[in-house]
């Protein structure tokens, strides 16, 4: 399948979700596509540019270098790194969605092929008027971030206080990862503006009534992290791991789920971090847990211990 506003190629189509091979295709370019970033930020330190937000690497395009790709390895590294780059996330512009370029405010003007149908501080959400796909755009806030983030601070009730601040292109990208991981809708990454908006697509499901309780039905694999150990300013935290690392993954509420053609829950949307390994180094009990729930979802605050007893 074509996107219809792009021209790529697409997994996903109105309603219709991908099968595991295409879910696994999808997982697998989002961990391509941020293999690429930190591949790009590596060439561009190289040749002595410092991006003071990353930002300025998402955006770089070829024509920026390519005069520069003689001058020896280190810039032609660079120049074959935005081409990596650029094949996984395209620059595109408003207009491509069908958005009028005169506008002041292009979202917010009439859109005869996409019908806004809801967004918040991260993103806006429109429907395709063809066939009800989902285009998300994540619009960039102050100082250059874009989205929301989790950042940790030592606390005093708990050894850990985590709050959603404003993030990076990066965290948005192993967000959007995190929610294939967890068997959320299938999400591809298909472009960014020059103004820096990225813009994903997700398939349609149907929106739940807010204030659901979902705590029954959060995706398998996230764990309980007991209270002593770390407080949140989001709904439902919960630690995951993913291969050798693990993140914080919560704001787990009713209106960041949809429920899907075969009947099945799934997440829209949400707020990570990676663990902090600097902060929880200062505890040996949290990481004696890390290291035995890793191996037991199911393991105790203590070793041989019963958490109810505690």
């Amino acid at each position: 399948m074509q996107d219809a506003f792009t021209g790529q190629n697409t997994r996903i189509q109105g309603r219709i979700l991908p099968d595991a091979a295409g879910r696994a295709a999808l997982q697998h370019d989002h961990e391509r596509r941020l293999e690429a970033l930190a591949g790009l930020g590596a060439a561009a330190a190289e040749c002595g540019l410092r991006a003071d937000s990353d930002r300025d690497l998402v955006l770089l395009a070829e024509d920026e270098v390519i005069l520069l790709e003689a001058a020896g390895n280190e810039w032609a590294a660079l120049g074959g790194a935005i081409r990596a780059w650029r094949s996984l996330l395209p620059l595109r512009n408003l207009e491509d969605f069908g958005f009028p370029s005169s506008a002041e405010n292009p979202l917010e003007e009439p859109n005869d092929r996409l019908r806004r149908i809801g967004g918040g501080v991260e993103a806006w959400a429109y429907a395709a008027e063809a066939d009800g796909s989902v285009y998300k755009f994540y619009l960039p806030r102050e100082e250059k971030r874009i989205g929301s983030a989790f950042g940790f601070r030592l606390g005093e009730e708990a050894a850990l206080l985590a709050e959603a601040q404003l993030g990076s292109y990066r965290a948005l990208l192993e967000k959007l990862l995190l929610i294939e991981v967890l068997g959320g809708m299938a999400t591809e990454v298909i472009a960014v503006t020059p103004e820096g908006i990225l813009v994903a697509k997700q398939a349609l499901g149907e929106a739940l009534p807010q204030g659901d309780d979902v705590s029954g039905v959060l995706p398998a694999g996230l764990i309980e992290i007991p209270s002593r150990f770390l407080r949140a300013n989001r709904d439902h935290p919960r630690l995951c791991f993913t291969g050798d690392q693990a993140w914080l993954v919560a704001d787990l509420h009713a209106r960041n789920f949809v429920r899907c053609p075969d009947g099945a829950l799934r997440v829209i949307d949400l707020v990570a971090a990676p663990w902090p390994d600097q902060e929880t180094a200062r505890s040996p009990l949290i990481q004696d847990w890390l290291a035995r729930v890793r191996m037991d979802p199911a393991a105790g605050v203590l070793p041989a211990a019963d958490d109810a007893e505690l």
